[in-house]
């Protein structure tokens, strides 16, 4: 399975890349709120737009990062039932755990890619008048490189218990 490991990789560096993406948007975020609360303290007005420019930037943080916190296993897992289970049982749960994830994030993908083509260019923010479009487009991206780490990690559970099959 030289494949698998290859895809992987590539798949590792993709993520990693839309991650370091997602993790620079963190400083503007900083920079426009430091400024609009030093703005508001000093000068008593605060800088339009700054909430709702941060609520996009935080969209693309949280989106672009969710595929790389599955890559590192960052998500919550429930490790204190998995590991008093049976090897055997213990894969098959993880593969039914990794089945469902693939549905649930199909769903995701599949729903926010309806909704943001059918919002094309009609909805824009209330104060800085930014399309929405790009950052709902962010929903399919962001859960299809998801969708790609579970099924990678689908992959790689059902070659160890080949694996671990053709030993005995």
């Amino acid at each position: 399975m030289e494949w698998l490991a290859n895809t992987q990789k590539k798949l590792q560096r993709l993520t990693y890349f839309v991650s370091a993406v997602s993790m620079f948007t963190l400083i503007p975020i900083m920079l426009l709120t430091s400024f609009d609360a030093v703005s508001r303290t000093i000068f008593g007005k605060p800088v339009p737009g700054v909430m709702e420019a941060s609520s996009y930037m935080l969209v693309m943080m949280i989106l672009l990062g969710l595929a790389y916190t599955q890559q590192v296993k960052g998500h919550p897992r429930v490790t204190i039932l998995a590991s008093r289970l049976h090897p055997r049982l213990s894969i098959f749960v993880e593969i039914v755990v990794n089945l469902l994830c693939l549905g649930i994030t199909g769903i995701i993908v599949y729903q926010g890619w309806v909704v943001a083509r059918s919002d094309v260019g009609k909805i824009v923010s209330d104060v800085l008048r930014i399309p929405q479009y790009p950052f709902r487009m962010l929903v399919p991206l962001g859960g299809g490189l998801l969708f790609l780490e579970f099924l990678v990690d689908l992959l790689a559970t059902v070659q160890k218990h080949r694996k671990r099959v053709s030993k005995k």
